[in-house]
């Protein structure tokens, strides 16, 4: 199996498209077994945050898995096949693993060096466990992307220097509404961009706070935690006309802010962190309401890291791709080697059948003996050479060695079809 990725990010789709491709946290399970049910694929692993979408697979082969995995995206979102092709970024073998490295360590945010990634990431990962869905190969994908996006917040200067979405986004809003502390606010939503929100918020200096969402008692437990104050989903639209500034990060199928509501709600900026928008299209635009969402932040010259930092994370996941392609090629030379203690096994047993029908003379005692000598030199003879091997294997241009024995013993070893193996296409994520 190979590994494959492919994804949709704020780089290569606007907000309407990435809200079509979304997958709620209630769909995953079902994404998952519709993508490893498909010809090529044995595993999957699906993340969906507010500003990417991205199938990470292991594979029996490339085209094929592109298509399988291609064609459940657009039956999922309703965009055919061909328009997607043109928002897709895909990567293949090594460059899926740096991928997966830089993603967890947060050079492919929208704001470089933020760790709210990591969450998700490790997020999707659990809910691939939960369906079963993750076998070996990503199983060690993920657990290793993750442990780099700890190395790179904990050993270098990216976490200082990161900001959040939300951050982000408040320093957009700061530009409309001037200094934000004291500023009365609204948060829609409990859920993790919610509670990162209120937070963001508190330490912002950001109020009075209020929070609102659809089940209160979540909202209550949040508002609770950082002395804002919960109020029932239903009193939304007299919320709005008490407050500045609102954060809206549903996960709403449909829009929580319509024209209507902000029309009666007086001058406000909105920043919608929501994919799919909470705020319904007609209602960009209205007089005294400025809208701010994926797409503007995009646009927008967000904080970047400085160059010290970047390098210090990017030295680090060089060394852990290098790191993880030298067990990928160990765990790949495996096949070969039990194929060939089996074959040795096989030898032998077919060599003492024909002796004991030769000598008939011996004893149960005796053969067994002679059994147990004739496996223990072969086993002997063997060790040495396939120690050796699997060290080989691990190191840069080591599926060679695989490749040898198989041709030298003449062993049948099922694997995935080399012609199929392509470099990565696609651009950044």
């Amino acid at each position: 199996m190979n590994l494959l990725s492919v994804g949709v990010s704020y780089r290569t789709a606007d907000v309407s498209t990435l809200e079509r491709l979304t997958i709620l946290g209630d769909a995953v399970p079902q994404l998952l077994q519709k993508l490893v049910a498909q010809p090529y694929v044995g595993e999957a692993v699906v993340l969906s945050t507010c500003n990417r979408v991205e199938i990470y697979a292991a594979v029996s082969g490339f085209h094929g898995g592109l298509g399988d995995i291609c064609g459940v995206l657009a039956e999922e979102s309703g965009i055919p096949a061909t328009e997607l092709a043109g928002h897709l970024y895909v990567h293949y073998d090594e460059a899926a693993v740096r991928h997966s490295f830089r993603l967890s360590a947060g050079l492919e945010s929208m704001v470089v060096g933020e760790a709210q990634i990591l969450g998700q990431l490790r997020d999707a990962y659990h809910a691939a466990n939960e369906s079963d869905s993750a076998g070996r190969l990503l199983h060690e994908l993920m657990q290793q992307a993750l442990r780099v996006g700890k190395r790179a917040h904990a050993e270098t200067g990216i976490d200082r220097a990161g900001q959040s979405v939300v951050s982000a986004a408040l320093d957009v809003a700061e530009a409309h509404l001037g200094h934000l502390a004291g500023r009365p606010a609204l948060v829609i939503g409990a859920g993790s961009m919610g509670a990162l929100s209120v937070a963001t918020l508190t330490r912002a200096g950001v109020g009075p706070l209020r929070i609102t969402n659809r089940g209160a008692a979540r909202a209550e437990r949040l508002a609770e935690a950082y002395g804002a104050t919960a109020i029932p989903f239903e009193d939304l639209d007299a919320a709005l006309r008490d407050v500045d500034l609102v954060i809206s990060a549903t996960t709403a199928a449909e829009p929580v802010l319509d024209r209507a509501r902000l029309s009666a709600a007086g001058p406000l900026v909105v920043l919608d962190l929501a994919v799919p928008r909470d705020v319904a299209p007609d209602a960009v635009g209205l007089p005294g309401v400025t809208v701010i969402d994926i797409d503007n932040l995009a646009a927008s010259r967000l904080a970047l890291p400085a160059a010290a930092e970047t390098a210090a994370v990017e030295q680090i996941v060089a060394g852990e791709v290098e790191h993880f392609l030298g067990w990928l090629r160990g765990a790949d030379v495996a096949p070969t080697v039990a194929a060939l203690r089996t074959r040795a096994e096989d030898v032998v047993s077919a060599e003492l059948r024909k002796l004991w029908s030769r000598r008939s003379e011996f004893s149960d005692e005796q053969r067994a003996d002679v059994s147990r000598t004739l496996h223990r030199v072969v086993q002997q003879l063997l060790h040495s050479p396939t120690v050796r091997v699997r060290q080989l294997a691990a190191e840069p241009g080591g599926d060679q060695y695989a490749a040898l024995l198989r041709e030298l013993f003449d062993l049948d070893v099922p694997l995935a079809t080399q012609a199929d193996a392509v470099p990565e296409i696609g651009g950044n994520a």
